[in-house]
């Protein structure tokens, strides 16, 4: 089962280009098979890191991918990713040494060095990465829930209103965390939030940097704490969410709903919510693809001498025309009567498997009829009649190709 993109790279379900592009060009140069030769594991790593930049480096594609998962994009990210050959450009590459170890001027051009981050390095000028940006609180986390759906719902697509418990915004402080709405620098960063430790090295001076463990990377905190959320801005609540569901999803799907997750600590932004598709098993019915099956069993004079009946569809009964002498095992199309592509344009279709009702139980007067019927020669199977000796699966076969 393929990992979600957003894992792959390492980054977060609202990461922006640049924070994508960065964790992608670390990533590359990690695996590249030119720094890992032979190296099986090392290879499939970078061929993943290439597929789920490729999806997630275009606006649509990533849009079908929030939505639909790996489903709404297909095999086309498969093709090798950016770079040729699927091997990421060497320029990104080396770029992703400057983002390493600090190399301020970006992508070297002309006669300059490509590796202009290791000549900060051994000139004693090394950084752990550029100034954080900080923001107003804290993103919230992303929130998983399980949305049952019967094959009907799957077939026409359905939207459905559901009550969810999540982090919301403190209502007594306007998710502030503080009683006034104040805050006051912090102590510890001076509001940078972040924190900052040399060391030296043969190499000359190494930086590290990290967020403040006191504002949590903020820069300042608050005065006055709020009572009822603790100065968090954040208490545990049940909101209503209405979430639309297309028509033809598979079971494990999911969709992804931007913003409608749990609520940042102190005004932060809320993380996203992601519905997971389940898909409740049919008591009639069995999926394949968007077609679905149905089996039918009938009697055997209705075979012979073919007939008409009611049977159920997902959205509703029509009348089934069984011609005469339907073998058993025989499969019945009902055009556009199965599951709604995804993508649109159309829908499955649904499939009649036609069996022939042996009874357990049978009256005397019955048992003499039949008794009669089996002499008829007409009745009893003629040895070497393939047709009828078939076997479900390849009567399948031969419909399905």
């Amino acid at each position: 089962m393929k990992r979600d993109y957003y894992e792959v790279l390492g980054v977060g379900r609202s990461a922006d280009k640049d924070e994508i592009k960065k964790a992608y060009r670390k990533l590359a140069l990690k695996y590249h098979p030119d720094k890992n030769p032979d190296n099986k594991e090392a290879e499939e790593k970078f061929k993943e890191v290439n597929e789920a930049y490729e999806v997630l480096s275009n606006d649509d594609k990533r849009r079908r991918y929030d939505q639909f998962g790996h489903a709404g994009v297909g095999s086309s990210a498969a093709s090798g990713g950016p770079g040729a050959g699927g091997y990421a450009d060497f320029n990104d590459i080396f770029s992703a040494f400057n983002d390493m170890f600090g190399g301020g001027g970006g992508r070297q051009r002309g006669g300059g060095s490509p590796f202009g981050g290791f000549e900060d390095v051994f000139g004693g000028g090394f950084s752990g990465g550029g100034r954080r940006t900080r923001q107003a609180g804290i993103q919230g986390t992303d929130l998983k829930i399980r949305l049952k759906l019967t094959l009907e719902e799957i077939a026409k697509g359905v939207e459905k209103t559901l009550k969810i418990k999540k982090q919301v915004a403190c209502k007594e402080c306007n998710g502030s965390g503080s009683k006034t709405g104040k805050t006051e620098t912090c102590q510890t960063c001076h509001g940078a939030g972040e924190v900052r430790q040399a060391s030296k090295t043969m190499f000359g001076q190494f930086v590290n940097i990290a967020a403040c463990p006191t504002c949590g990377g903020e820069g300042h905190v608050v005065k006055d704490r709020c009572p009822s959320c603790y100065g968090e801005g954040i208490k545990q609540g049940e909101v209503t969410v209405k979430i639309n569901v297309p028509a033809g999803v598979h079971d494990s799907n999911y969709l992804t709903l931007r913003g409608q997750g749990n609520a940042g600590p102190r005004g932060g932004s809320s993380g996203d919510l992601i519905v997971i598709i389940e898909e409740l098993p049919h008591e009639l019915f069995t999926r394949n693809g968007d077609d679905v099956i149905l089996d039918l069993a009938l009697g055997f004079p209705d075979l012979v001498l073919g007939t008409k009946i009611d049977v159920p569809t997902l959205d509703g009964t029509l009348k089934l025309t069984i011609p005469a002498a339907t073998q058993p095992n025989t499969m019945l199309r009902i055009s556009g009567k199965g599951i709604g592509h995804l993508k649109g344009g159309g829908s499955g279709d649904q499939y009649v498997r036609v069996n022939v009702h042996v009874p357990k139980e049978l009256a005397a007067k019955e048992k003499d009829l039949l008794r009669e019927l089996r002499k008829s020669g007409s009745i009893t199977p003629v040895p070497g009649d393939h047709e009828n000796e078939k076997s479900i699966f390849e009567k399948a076969k031969d419909l399905f190709t």
